[in-house]
């Protein structure tokens, strides 16, 4: 999952969503420099991301792409199950999507200290170029997919390209995230209560 499914699989805690939004720059121990429900969303990001790799469904949606993309395949699933996320919000929250995020955004700003350095730095990007509401559309998964593909420009990811794709098999996509989904809403409501 990228980051609008792990913060809206932290339920309403802010802190518990800005750990799990910026737990992937953060290695072994280092969690635990952090105040308590920030470890908490982090450990949230690592189960979701573990169970997001072994699931049969996302492994299904990544095999469509892996001879054209290898170890890049999972990456675009990510954010393509984000896009599905975005797309149908209304049948996952009842609140707007465009007010879900910039609460999100306000809750950052509010606990800038302590963020990541790489999450501060992150930051001004993220909300001018708003990401988290650009992944509505596809052209929004095309300009993440290029930038994402920017930043890994030696590795030769073409990831630009893989939008392609989503528009290709975009029933198959979606029809393998809503199934998907169902699962890692409740593999995550269940490992924030053990938590």
């Amino acid at each position: 999952m990228n980051f609008l499914a792990h913060i809206y699989l932290s339920g309403e805690n802010d802190l518990i969503k800005i750990g799990n939004f910026m737990a992937d720059g953060i290695r072994g121990k280092q969690f635990e420099h952090f105040p308590e429900d920030v470890q908490k969303g982090i450990l949230l990001h690592r189960s979701i991301d573990t169970y997001t790799d072994s699931h049969d469904v996302f492994r299904q949606s990544t095999k469509r792409l892996h001879e054209k993309y290898h170890h890049y395949a999972g990456v675009i699933v990510d954010i393509v199950y984000d896009h599905f996320l975005a797309k149908n919000w209304e049948k996952y929250s009842d609140e707007k999507l465009d007010r879900f995020v910039n609460r999100f955004y306000r809750s950052l700003h509010e606990n800038y200290p302590i963020l990541t350095e790489k999450t501060q730095d992150l930051m001004p990007y993220m909300i001018k170029q708003n990401w988290l509401l650009s992944y509505q559309t596809v052209e929004g998964i095309h300009q993440i997919l290029t930038q994402m593909d920017r930043r890994r420009s030696k590795n030769q990811s073409n990831m630009q390209f893989a939008s392609a794709e989503l528009v290709e098999f975009y029933p198959e996509f979606e029809r393998e995230f809503t199934l998907f989904f169902e699962d890692i809403k409740s593999h995550s409501s269940q490992k924030l209560l053990s938590l």
